[in-house]
């Protein structure tokens, strides 16, 4: 048998096949072990601090919530020192900015270097596919950091419930906070879900810049748009306000979102309400001998003037209209917030894979 007459072997299948998801997570793991690990690092520091300054704070807390007679000038020391404990983590801000940094040291590299270095090519030559690699890299990512998060928001949950109205502020006479407003991102389902929206944003904005310092500082500029946004301007529409009329003293718990004065129907401007209550309190307002005067005293006889005045206004044909968020409201808030977060994060990841299948190799 020559090799003119010998019979054709059967073609070999030299296409590549696709590689498996579960290998492609593996190769997901060795390329961002290194940013996990440092992210693992940076949160696990974060969540010492938090605990150990904690564990002080509610020590302080109980010790000036069960001092008794609340105005012996131990209590007042007591309270005092509760008051001025922590002001770097007690306002929030620090801890706030730890999704928006999240976002940009771990949401914008994930597609910024290799499209900077150029070694997006090899990977799309390896049966990956364009779409399948970037589903490998940003959703295990993302699923895993928002996890992370989530626990993490249980021990801030902690940390912060000396400060929330439900605990505290009507006997240490701090003022009162809502939590519709004050810390509310840091706690239940929106610090997660914030954490989640970042990491979408920087993802997307490494594929658009194609640029690890650039993408980042998109991130960053990105997130806090989307937070004031939302802390401005969306989060006191997700349910319709109440409106009150004559609550001169509304809850220290409730968000009011808007005041004004009426009288026969016509709304009173704001600047001559003002001037009016102003010269009200300065004719009404007792002298009171500042040697014999506490502050205790003052404030007790300011808040007498200011409810003789409002009842003086009601009696004279005026009317204040409170507008107003409830308290009870917080987790509706939290839902809608984190769903509508959730929402954008996926359209975010949804455009990078469509962007990803469109540029040219």
């Amino acid at each position: 048998m020559t090799a003119l007459t010998m019979p054709a072997l059967p073609e070999e299948d030299t296409s590549l096949r696709p590689v498996p998801w579960r290998r492609m997570a593996w190769v997901t793991w060795r390329q961002h072990r290194i940013m996990l690990a440092g992210l693992a690092a940076f949160l696990g520091a974060l969540a010492v601090c938090v605990w150990k300054v904690g564990l002080g704070l509610h020590h302080a807390y109980a010790a000036a919530a069960t001092c008794h007679p609340a105005s012996s000038p131990i209590c007042d020391r007591l309270v005092t020192s509760f008051a001025g404990m922590d002001v770097f983590l007690a306002n929030g801000y620090v801890l706030q900015a730890v999704p928006a940094l999240i976002g940009a040291f771990a949401g914008a590299p994930v597609l910024a270097r290799e499209l900077e270095t150029g070694t997006f090519r090899y990977a799309w030559t390896q049966g990956f596919g364009r779409q399948r690699w970037t589903l490998a890299k940003l959703v295990p990512l993302a699923v895993a950091i928002t996890v992370v998060m989530g626990a993490f928001t249980v021990l801030l949950s902690w940390y912060y419930q000396p400060y929330l109205p439900a605990s505290t502020p009507a006997a240490l006479g701090l003022p009162d906070q809502s939590p519709l407003v004050d810390l509310f991102a840091l706690h239940g389902v929106a610090f997660a879900a914030w954490t989640l929206a970042a990491f979408a944003i920087g993802a997307l904005a490494g594929m658009l810049t194609r640029r690890v310092v650039p993408a980042m500082a998109a991130t960053l500029a990105g997130y806090a748009g989307l937070a004031f946004a939302a802390g401005l301007y969306l989060r006191q529409h997700y349910l319709s306000p109440r409106v009150a009329r004559n609550l001169f003293n509304p809850p220290g718990s409730a968000w009011v979102t808007g005041q004004w004065w009426t009288k026969g129907g016509t709304t009173i401007r704001q600047s001559a309400m003002n001037h009016l209550m102003t010269s009200m309190f300065y004719r009404m307002f007792p002298q009171v001998h500042r040697s014999a005067a506490k502050g205790s005293t003052v404030r007790a006889q300011k808040f007498r003037t200011n409810f003789d005045i409002f009842h003086y206004l009601t009696q004279h044909g005026y009317t204040e209209w409170t507008k107003y968020q409830p308290a009870s409201r917080f987790w509706p808030f939290q839902w809608i917030e984190g769903g509508w977060l959730f929402a954008l994060s996926v359209l975010l990841i949804v455009a990078t894979v469509w962007l990803v299948g469109r540029r040219a190799a």
